[in-house]
């Protein structure tokens, strides 16, 4: 062989040596990329899984606070009620942001807890001892909204504890569901009416007048009623006062000097917020004034009737009476839209006809919901401009001296 064969040999042997490092080195690289794309999968699969059991488990951590709040809106107290109020608020502070959101239930939602209804510590419970012989126990059905609770049930409260220095001002609210609430959330507890009662009986007291804040002598009065009537026979005297709006009367033409007052009374503050002088004034500008009561399959339901009487005659050919329950028939809320329709006004303004302003009118009446009173009248498309006052009546001055009035009637009644 001679020198340069010898050099072509050599440098084919390590062109060849070099070729086959190359192969190698790129199985190598083939091998890893492998490697690398295997773990990259293994790792996303960890990664989903893991997001799979987190999200499980934030499921499963929203789900027992729904079950909690569920056990806890209902009507009847047990001598569970305490700590499940507790239990449920706890489980509730103990979820993230996240998990807070995916709360839902039969009557649960990240709501009951997490909405925010004003400052609770500005209520009053009333639920003091050591009271003496002389009750006034003021009967709400009550609210969860606590500026309302504060502003509308307390002011009335107020009114009444200034007007009767001599009586202790006492509270019952006849929906548990609201006292659960409230209990659970804020750590306010109001007493039932058998509590209430109870209360008033372990105190000493001699002399019961009980003021229901109610409107009407509906199926709340009546409950509200019935639950004395087993108490009487435990106090030397027991009086109790007119609802809001007075006797009921037989049909729509009958109308009273209590209706006649809220129905002065509510239009004064409309018009008054909504920046007219007057209702006439408003009318003259396109502007109608619909009133949402709560509304009742009752036989009561005949004094929203009476209320709409009311405002005829006082001369508002702008205020209309509608209720959330449709009941009576045409005070429903597409009966009210045509009515107000009919009559040319392009410009509506809805407030409650309740004491307190509380989910039916924070909800049902001006929620964005396509079923709230605002989303109607808007989705009608018969008005160009459509305003809330989310008030009640509770705070209202002169409903509130009403309430005294009637309070007045009924101490006179057991000092004869």
């Amino acid at each position: 062989m001679t020198a340069a064969t010898a050099t072509v040999a050599f440098a084919e042997t390590e062109e060849a040596a070099e070729e086959t490092t190359d192969d190698a080195e790129t199985a190598d690289d083939a091998e890893a990329a492998d490697d690398a794309e295997a773990a990259d999968d293994a790792e996303t699969t960890d990664d989903a899984e893991a997001a799979d059991d987190t999200a499980d488990a934030d499921k499963e951590a929203a789900d027992k606070v729904a079950a909690l709040i569920d056990a806890i809106y209902v009507q009847e107290r047990t001598d569970d009620t305490d700590e499940q109020c507790k239990e449920a608020k706890e489980a509730w502070d103990a979820l993230t942001d996240a998990q807070k959101e995916l709360v839902e239930g039969e009557e649960a939602s990240p709501e009951y807890f997490g909405r925010d209804t004003g400052d609770a510590s500005k209520d009053d419970p009333r639920n003091q001892d050591e009271i003496g012989e002389n009750e006034l126990l003021v009967v709400s059905f009550g609210t969860s909204f606590n500026d309302s609770r504060a502003e509308d049930i307390k002011g009335i409260e107020d009114a009444l504890a200034e007007a009767f220095p001599d009586w202790s001002v006492r509270r019952a609210f006849t929906a548990q569901i609201i006292i659960n609430h409230v209990q659970a959330r804020d750590d306010e507890k109001i007493d039932n009416m058998q509590q209430a009662l109870d209360r008033a009986v372990a105190n000493g007291v001699k002399n019961l007048v009980v003021q229901p804040t109610h409107l009407m002598h509906g199926a709340e009065y009546d409950e509200m009623v019935e639950a004395i009537d087993a108490y009487k026979d435990k106090f030397e005297s027991v009086a109790i006062a007119e609802p809001m709006l007075g006797e009921v009367g037989d049909d729509a033409t009958v109308i009273n000097d209590d209706k006649a007052a809220v129905a002065q009374a509510i239009t004064d503050e409309a018009v008054k917020e909504a920046g007219y002088d007057s209702m006439e004034a408003a009318a003259e500008d396109g502007t109608a004034f619909v009133f949402m009561g709560h509304g009742t399959s009752h036989t009561a339901n005949v004094t929203y009737d009476q209320m709409q009487t009311q405002m005829e005659k006082l001369g508002f050919t702008n205020a209309f009476i509608g209720t959330v329950e449709g009941e009576p028939e045409d005070t429903a809320c597409d009966e009210v839209i045509n009515k107000v329709k009919d009559a040319g006004f392009k410009k509506v303004i809805l407030r409650p006809l309740m004491v307190v302003a509380g989910d039916h009118a924070n909800n049902d009446m001006a929620g964005d919901d396509d079923d709230s009173w605002k989303s109607m009248f808007e989705a009608s498309g018969d008005f160009d401009e459509i305003d809330c006052q989310i008030e009640g009546l509770g705070r209202i001055d002169a409903v509130e001296q009403l309430y005294v009035a009637h309070t007045q009637a009924a101490i006179d009644s057991i000092a004869k």
